[in-house]
């Protein structure tokens, strides 16, 4: 973890615990994980990504919208925090390759399936192929978690933070080998397949109290 990661992870984990007083449910499904890992979430908020990243003790990659890299300065941070340029009209195939290539080496990715953030809070059923691209092409287990309460700290569409609750449950890593070798499906339905599979394992994590609501 260099030092930029280090005082980023920091700052994310104060300010989620001072402003939302984030936890994370399931801590120990985080411990003992395997090396080349996707993390798949949930996308209710800007909040997210250092939502996330600050309930694991390594980093994590995640994708940044590529026109923020346009600035010198932010370019600058966002190269250092593990942040991987992304189109989000038209992702490139050199994004994703560069995400495969992460996974094959062992690196934990963050990727929010939906591909945008919702307006309410309510997760699609069906998710975006490239991340059924990414499982098959990298054969790395996928690790579900959901996000309870940054939808209202910090909702789509708001530039202003709230106090509200907010909640990391954690899954189980799941194995997605039967539709990756499903021979019956076509190329692109495999890549459906998966990415909707992953959608539904992220929508069965509950919250066990109201905290996060």
């Amino acid at each position: 973890m260099n030092v930029w990661y280090w005082i980023g992870h920091r700052l994310s984990r104060l300010f989620a615990k001072l402003v939302c007083s984030y936890r994370v449910q399931d801590r120990e499904r985080l411990e003992n994980l395997p090396g080349g890992l996707l993390v798949v979430s949930n996308h209710v908020s800007f909040l997210d990504p250092p939502f996330v990243g600050a309930a694991f003790r390594e980093p994590i990659w995640y994708f940044a919208r590529k026109t923020l890299f346009d600035h010198p300065v932010a370019n600058f941070i966002l190269t250092r925090v593990n942040a991987i340029p992304v189109n989000q009209e038209k992702p490139e195939l050199s994004s994703l390759k560069q995400v495969i290539a992460l996974l094959k080496e062992g690196q934990k990715v963050l990727i929010f399936p939906e591909g945008e953030r919702t307006f309410d809070g309510r997760i699609k059923s069906e998710g975006e192929p490239g991340v059924g691209m990414i499982v098959s092409k990298a054969k790395v287990p996928v690790l579900p978690v959901r996000l309870f309460g940054p939808e209202k700290a910090l909702p789509r569409g708001s530039k202003k933070i709230k106090r509200h609750p907010a909640t990391l449950v954690v899954g189980e890593p799941v194995d997605l080998d039967d539709l990756i070798a499903d021979e019956s499906l076509s190329t692109k339905d495999r890549y459906q397949a998966i990415a909707n599979r992953i959608m539904a394992e992220i929508a069965a994590l509950e919250l066990r109290d109201s905290r996060g609501e």
